[in-house]
């Protein structure tokens, strides 16, 4: 009962999060310089075709009323319509979002396997040789853009040594793409044994994926490294440590109690992604949802970028939520 009542006492706000998301969204939206009427039907179009089609789309109605549309067609799962692609929002979104998603679960996975475990070397042998790699790492890695690290991998592996896969989309334009089943290539091509969609797929997410894993490394590093400096320092360390305990076992105790601030800047970091890689999208012709929405705001297509702002709030409630839980497993305090 104290779970599901904890459990509820959550979801009770996710309705009014997504609706205010929603209003911040359409605001910021509309405050963008451009007018798509215009865009739409080009520079030589009439005044009286732009007015039209301004009545058409619901532009010459004021904010509030727009907003109010807007809510009622979103209710009826209806994002609207890019002018750019001529299709719907939600079906764009639906083939682009999971390359988006793709991205950056395996960059967070990468980011995991490097920040983590050198930042527990780090806080336990922070005197030195790993301590002072880990302290330079997390400098480094928190100044580098992702899109010049991005960069500076496409001349060296491909350009140079063409050791890896051309910086074009997902997979290579000779081969067939997998069926469609999650949206993640990889996993599609495993199910489906299609083979050289797999290949080319890995090839492809090699180089983007160790740009994000390298840089988001960092910030877990640093985390984890304060964290678990502090838990190795508090008394119930000191305490274990007089008790004759194994270091190995006053370690993971420790790693136990930091667990909660190394999850939630994971949690953090992964929703942050979801948008924050679009330059990586950009400079790997990723095809994803970010680099959708950026196309969107260049040409004022508002419809991709409501969507999208919809769907990555959706995405990071959700992660949030699943955090949630974690601290639930975790911390047995909280469910008194």
């Amino acid at each position: 009962m104290v779970i599901l009542r904890y459990i509820g006492s959550r979801l009770l706000f996710l309705v009014p999060q997504i609706v205010g998301i929603v209003l911040v969204g359409f605001i910021l939206i509309k405050a963008v310089p451009g007018d798509p009427a215009t865009l739409m039907l080009g520079p030589m179009a009439s005044t009286d075709s732009i007015a039209r089609l301004r009545t058409d789309l619901g532009l010459d109605q004021p904010l509030p009323v727009q907003f109010l549309i807007y809510l009622q067609k979103l209710a009826h799962g209806d994002f609207g319509t890019s002018w750019q692609t001529t299709q719907p929002v939600l079906s764009d979104l639906r083939t682009r979002f999971p390359a988006t998603l793709e991205l950056v679960t395996y960059g967070m996975l990468l980011a995991l396997l490097i920040g983590i475990p050198l930042g527990v070397l780090s806080a336990v042998r922070k005197r030195g040789a790993i301590g002072k790699i880990g302290g330079m790492y997390g400098l480094v890695a928190g100044a580098l853009p992702d899109f010049w690290l991005a960069l500076v991998l496409v001349f060296v592996f491909y350009s140079e040594l063409h050791w890896l896969a051309s910086p074009i989309g997902r997979i290579d334009i000779s081969v067939i793409p997998p069926d469609t089943i999650t949206g993640f290539y990889t996993i599609d091509s495993l199910l489906t044994g299609n083979w050289d969609a797999l290949g080319s797929s890995v090839q492809h997410l090699l180089l983007p994926v160790v740009t994000l894993g390298l840089i988001n490394a960092g910030p877990i590093l640093k985390m984890t490294q304060s964290t678990m400096d502090r838990m190795l320092q508090a008394d119930f360390s000191q305490y274990e440590r007089l008790c004759g305990l194994p270091p190995q076992l006053i370690m993971r105790h420790a790693f136990r109690n930091a667990l909660p601030s190394i999850i939630t800047i994971v949690s953090v970091l992964y929703g942050f992604l979801i948008g924050g890689a679009v330059l990586v999208e950009i400079v790997f012709s990723w095809g994803g949802a970010g680099q959708y929405a950026v196309q969107g705001v260049l040409n004022s297509d508002f419809n991709p970028v409501l969507g999208f702002v919809i769907f990555s709030a959706l995405f990071s409630l959700v992660v949030y939520f699943l955090v949630d839980l974690a601290y639930l497993a975790i911390d047995p305090r909280i469910r008194h």
